[in-house]
């Protein structure tokens, strides 16, 4: 048996990974036309036809395959937190996948555990909580949706969502994904989900009343919607949340997908007073920014009790945990605190919306969010079609609803950058919607 515990030295290390010219790799020559054409012919139209084909990225900008730079203003839907060819986060990939880059769960890597224990810190998890590790946010809440299963068995078959929910598109999250264009082609899906009004103190209530809540097994919300158009729940309702289901043995499920990983300007949106009023949920599932580009996701379970639901071969999963990802997301983690972005998200976001706000544009209404988590509503139903001439322009933005603009941009913009876009929406045509 070979007791050799030394790695490979620096210069061995860069001989065995140097790139072999033999190999084939996907050269990125060709227009955005050849490529669209030949996307239509490899992959499942469950997309649609790309609206660019994009060759490289850095900072915050984007390059499509005709050459076209792009203000990257959508961050990959919240995912690029440190923007595009990040070194840090290159190098320590590359660092790990040249070392160790995957091992079965009947093993474990220093990396592995390093990152769940640093993930405990920067979520303020009390002592017993532990992480499962997954590699996206539909694959941690399918992991919450069986510690929900778990705290109810059948006595307790209700599990509570809101309206306007996302929570994944896999079958367990999209039991609680509450859009029905998602929902029903593929029903009968897993039972028990109820959907309360958004936002609604008496729904909530009147869910626990009268010995209903002794058969609620969990209660899951996003502290702020995404999806349904950057929608933060008001203050106050979290709060009682947790004091419902604390009462009734249920379990408060937050989905911090989107918001987590520091895109309100807080690690997690409920660590923003006037969003958690200082709760301590039972679980928390993350995913998006947390490896700042890499497949990497997590389902926190906040103390002894919700962390020994699922016990040993209860729930599993082939690439969770995987070294590089964990390395992804300890770099992240790592610049996010060394560069001290948190705050950069806070003055940079509420500098963005303040110059939105001001612009007294007839098409916009209104702007809401947190940090660089920002919506732009409109007076029209005219989203797609601002979204279509921003990217013409070189912004790419998500029109998420027909009236909302999203906007998750890397947490390395500008104000400057950011200010480029304010100029656009300012110069748009005032009568874009007056055939909508």
């Amino acid at each position: 048996m070979s007791t050799d515990v030394t790695p490979p030295s620096a210069a061995r290390h860069r001989a065995a990974t140097a790139p072999d010219a033999t190999l084939p790799v996907a050269a990125t020559d060709g227009s955005v036309a050849q490529w669209t054409e030949r996307y239509t012919h490899a992959l499942m139209d469950t997309f649609g036809a790309p609206q660019r084909v994009l060759v490289r990225g850095e900072g915050p900008y984007v390059w499509d395959a005709d050459g076209r730079r792009y203000l990257d203003l959508l961050g990959g839907i919240a995912v690029n937190s440190l923007g595009h060819a990040h070194p840090t986060l290159t190098a320590a990939i590359s660092a790990q996948l040249g070392t160790l880059g995957h091992i079965s769960n009947f093993f474990a890597s220093p990396t592995q555990i390093a990152f769940a224990e640093r993930l405990l810190q920067v979520t303020q998890a009390p002592a017993g909580s532990r992480v499962f590790l997954t590699n996206s946010g539909t694959e941690a809440n399918e992991a919450a949706f069986k510690l929900a299963r778990r705290n109810g068995g059948p006595e307790r078959p209700r599990v509570l969502a809101l309206e306007g929910a996302f929570h994944g598109r896999s079958m367990g999250a999209l039991a609680l994904t509450h859009k029905a264009a998602y929902r029903e082609p593929f029903e009968p899906l897993p039972g028990g989900v109820e959907f309360l009004p958004f936002g609604d103190t008496a729904a909530l209530e009147a869910a626990f009343a009268d010995g209903a809540g002794e058969r609620v097994a969990a209660l899951f919300v996003e502290p702020i919607q995404g999806e349904a158009g950057v929608r933060p729940l008001p203050p106050g309702y979290l709060a009682l949340a947790r004091r419902l289901t604390a009462e009734h043995g249920a379990l408060l499920v937050l989905d911090e997908v989107q918001t987590g990983m520091g895109r309100t300007g807080t690690w997690l949106a409920h660590h923003l007073p006037y969003v958690g009023g200082g709760i301590v949920p039972d679980a928390v599932t993350l995913a998006k920014g947390l490896g700042g580009g890499f497949p990497v996701g997590a389902l926190v379970a906040y103390g002894e009790r919700t962390a020994s639901l699922l016990g040993r071969g209860q729930h599993g999963t082939t690439f969770g945990g995987n070294p590089v990802a964990a390395a992804a997301a300890l770099a992240t983690i790592a610049v996010i605190e060394r560069d001290g972005l948190l705050a950069h998200v806070t003055t940079t976001g509420a500098a963005l919306r303040e110059r939105v706000a001001r612009l007294g544009h007839p098409l916009v209404a209104g702007v809401r969010g947190e940090g660089l988590l920002v919506a732009i509503e409109l007076t029209a139903a005219v989203a797609p079609q601002v979204a279509a001439r921003a990217l013409d322009a070189g912004f790419v933005v998500n029109p998420c609803t027909p009236t909302t603009l999203r906007l998750a941009p890397p947490f390395v913009l500008t104000d400057e950058q950011a200010g480029t876009f304010v100029d656009f929406l300012g110069a748009l045509p005032a009568d874009l919607g007056e055939d909508a």
